[in-house]
């Protein structure tokens, strides 16, 4: 009866491990989805909070971001801002 009563708990275990599995694999789509959606839009977010650019040219690297994708984004760092900005003179 022992016997039994262990084959049992090891088949109800086995059911409830193959149970959860498609529910374990959803969190991790979800997950892996979230992570690439933020690596997405992290260079949107940098761009846009930055304080090289200001006005259109800002709104052009945007653009540009999103039609040539990275590689705009790449460019950004090594060439913004295109023209120098006007320096304000406090006195």
């Amino acid at each position: 009866m022992k016997l039994l009563s262990n084959f049992l708990v090891i088949v109800l275990v086995i059911i409830g491990v193959v149970a959860v599995l498609p529910l374990l694999s959803f969190g991790f789509a979800l997950l892996g989805g979230a992570a690439v959606l933020a690596i997405w839009v992290l260079p949107v977010w940098i761009i846009a909070t930055s304080d090289k650019t200001t006005g259109y040219e800002k709104i052009a690297w945007l653009l540009a971001m999103f039609c040539l994708s990275w590689f705009a984004w790449i460019f950004y760092f090594f060439l913004a801002p295109i023209k120098p900005r006007e320096r304000q003179y406090h006195y």
